[in-house]
């Protein structure tokens, strides 16, 4: 985002994915069932589309601390959600681990050197819109898709949105730009690899643990990416201090409350 406007990064992830599902979308659009159709665009909506701008849009003004905060709200909306509105039985032990893992969250931006900031909290309300789409996506997936295969849910719902991104980068100059100046292509590539891998090839491993752990598992995952983050830091030489750590036990705490067996 360096060189490129939130929307274009959004819109070149989204297309990426699409021409990378693309194969796999004309049996997906022949198998589907006609009054499936629907519930797959809106499940490309909510878990993908919008979430991929409303992140962009969010980032040109906070930093990924506040951002991996917020996003770590999505097993709160999905169970707040499913008991609104899905009918969600939950017991209180889960309810528990899901604010365990929270908290763990919350301190671990805190306990990083430099600690977060709070400016621009309306471009963060973006993020927490992100993480209501998340949370009723995991519900329609296990709800109402789940005898459809995984690659064809995404197959079918990335390439709907393949002329949709196309308009968007038309409109917003892309295909105006110079390749040959500020490291647009760099940037144009890791966007497409976080289209192609963080996208296309993460959603069907995701649809698949919707419907084999269950939307409030499966909503968990949101609680891996401070871990991740972690690791580049890692790898571009920041210090990972002890109380990171410690926040690293309460999280596997919290997930390990909401995934035991009450007695």
């Amino acid at each position: 985002m360096q060189h490129l406007t939130a929307y274009q990064v959004a819109s070149i992830r989204i297309l990426s994915a699409g021409l990378v599902m693309l194969p796999f979308a004309v049996k997906g659009w022949k198998l589907i069932p006609k009054n499936k159709v629907l519930t797959v665009v809106i499940a490309g909506l909510l878990g993908n589309f919008f979430p991929a701008y409303l992140y962009c849009l969010a980032e040109i003004k906070i930093n990924s601390s506040l951002t991996s905060i917020l996003n770590a709200l999505t097993p709160l909306c999905a169970i707040l959600i499913g008991v609104a509105f899905f009918q969600l039985k939950i017991t209180w032990q889960k309810i528990f681990g899901v604010i365990v893992g929270f908290i763990g969250l919350v301190l671990l931006p805190f306990a990083a050197e430099g600690g977060i900031s709070f400016d621009n909290l309306s471009y963060a309300s973006l993020v927490l819109v992100a993480t209501v789409c998340y949370g009723t996506n995991v519900h329609v997936v296990s709800r109402y898709l789940k005898e459809i295969p995984s690659v064809q849910i995404a197959a079918v719902a990335f390439s709907f949105f393949i002329p949709v991104c196309i308009l968007i980068l038309a409109g917003t100059g892309f295909f105006n730009l110079s390749l040959l100046q500020n490291n647009i292509p760099f940037s144009i590539l890791a966007s497409f690899i976080l289209g192609a891998l963080g996208t296309a090839l993460a959603s069907v491993w995701f649809y698949k643990l919707v419907k084999t752990a269950g939307s409030i598992f499966a909503s968990l995952v949101t609680y891996g990416i401070p871990f991740i983050a972690v690791l580049w830091g890692l790898i571009f030489g920041e210090k990972v201090t002890v109380p990171e750590i410690g926040c690293l036990f309460i999280i596997l705490a919290g997930v390990y409350l909401v995934n035991k067996k009450s007695q």
